[in-house]
């Protein structure tokens, strides 16, 4: 048989070989202990790397891929096996391991939370922390009284917006309340249960309610993501309001303003920026903030790694192959446009800051046109009243 479970793997006692067929980028992010990287669709022209005198484990993403180079391969005389359910199987297991409740658990979990809360405070003092608290500052995101819902995805950005939260708690000088909010859309089994034992880990008091979002957009072909990302909002609003809170706070970072920049330049021909800060039009007296606004994304990666944190990737059902078990953005617009960003900033350090002023300075007097409250502007509607000023 040529298939073999995660607990059987760790029970081999021999010497072996753990290859991880994955993409090389969540190869580079995460793998099994020792496992050799070679990617799926270049396995067959790395066959003379894979030894007959060792038994061979494989993982991919959900299992699929490893069964079929292991069936073949096992008819060749190789002992070969691919893991029961991927990667995924990994995690599961792994997440499983961690959280019983023996063995001192809980007192790790104490340390990790309040090495990851001290950290904050401490060496990313000026990547994160004051960022962050410059941001809120700056853009005046909260006043006293506010209580406010801090949605939780569960990946590395709102996880680490929570954490900031609570130390703005202790130590401002706002007087507000905070509600941790997390929306189960529909998640599979191990992004939802990799999100609960984060907030466990990291003594994050969450409040989790359901939706049927994924299910709803499911046979949509026309723009899911947007109907998906408009109900997910509405949701919040809605559960937030319901909680008595006026504000949601959702973690946007640095990177997602200057990106969608130049999305809107690159592919909607309109110059507009991610605001720090809105009024939500559907739901009256609510407010959303983006209190990431200033932190950049690598220093949020930073964090994370520092601590050994593991978020999951992506929370989409429907493109699961990035989520925690495994997958990457690739393809995709703002995927292109954050490597372009990154391309230039190699040449010039100081590109992504330009792009996030440039929205901060822009000139009326030489733009051919520009849109407020619904109402087009051109520049010829005053240009011969410049040349005329005394003209009645």
């Amino acid at each position: 048989m040529y298939r073999k479970t995660v607990e059987e793997l760790q029970k081999d006692q021999r010497e072996k070989l753990v290859i991880d067929i994955r993409s090389e980028q969540d190869y580079i992010k995460e793998t099994y202990p020792g496992a050799k990287h070679i990617f799926w669709e270049e396995f067959m022209e790395h066959i003379g790397e894979i030894p007959k005198e060792l038994p061979v484990y494989l993982f991919c993403y959900t299992g699929q891929r490893s069964d079929e180079i292991a069936e073949d391969l096992s008819e060749q005389g190789y002992e070969i096996y691919s893991i029961e359910g991927g990667y995924r199987s990994y995690l599961r297991k792994k997440l499983a391991d961690f959280m019983k409740e023996d063995d001192g658990t809980a007192e790790r979990l104490a340390d990790k939370a309040a090495d990851a809360e001290r950290s904050i405070i401490k060496k990313f003092k000026k990547t994160v922390w004051r960022p962050f608290t410059k941001a809120i500052n700056a853009y005046e995101m909260i006043q006293d009284g506010d209580k406010i819902a801090v949605c939780i995805s569960g990946g590395k950005d709102s996880m680490l917006m929570a954490k900031l939260f609570q130390e703005l708690e202790r130590h401002g000088k706002k007087n507000f309340e905070v509600v941790f909010l997390v929306m189960n859309p529909g998640y599979n089994e191990v992004n939802y249960q990799t999100i609960l034992n984060n907030a466990k880990m990291l003594n994050i008091p969450i409040t989790v309610f359901r939706t049927e979002i994924f299910d709803t957009v499911v046979d949509i072909t026309d723009s899911p993501c947007y109907l998906c990302a408009r109900m997910r909002r509405g949701y919040l609003y809605s559960k937030a309001r319901e909680l008595g809170c006026n504000k949601i706070a959702l973690g946007h970072h640095f990177d997602d303003v200057i990106e969608t920049i130049v999305m809107g330049m690159l592919y909607g021909a309109q110059i507009q920026t991610m605001m720090p800060k809105l009024h939500s039009t559907n739901f009256e007296g609510m407010e959303l903030i983006r209190p990431l606004y200033l932190v950049r994304e690598a220093d949020i990666i930073h964090w994370a790694q520092y601590n050994d944190l593991h978020f999951i990737q992506c929370a989409c059902r429907f493109t699961e192959g990035c989520a925690s078990c495994g997958g990457t953005e690739k393809g995709s617009k703002r995927a292109d446009v954050k490597r372009l960003i990154h391309s230039l900033e190699q040449e010039n350090p100081y590109v992504a800051k330009n792009i996030f002023r440039s929205v901060e300075n822009v000139n009326l007097n030489t733009v051919i046109g520009y849109k407020k409250d619904g109402i087009r502007h051109h520049f010829l509607d005053t240009y011969d009243d410049a040349a005329n000023p005394n003209k009645e």
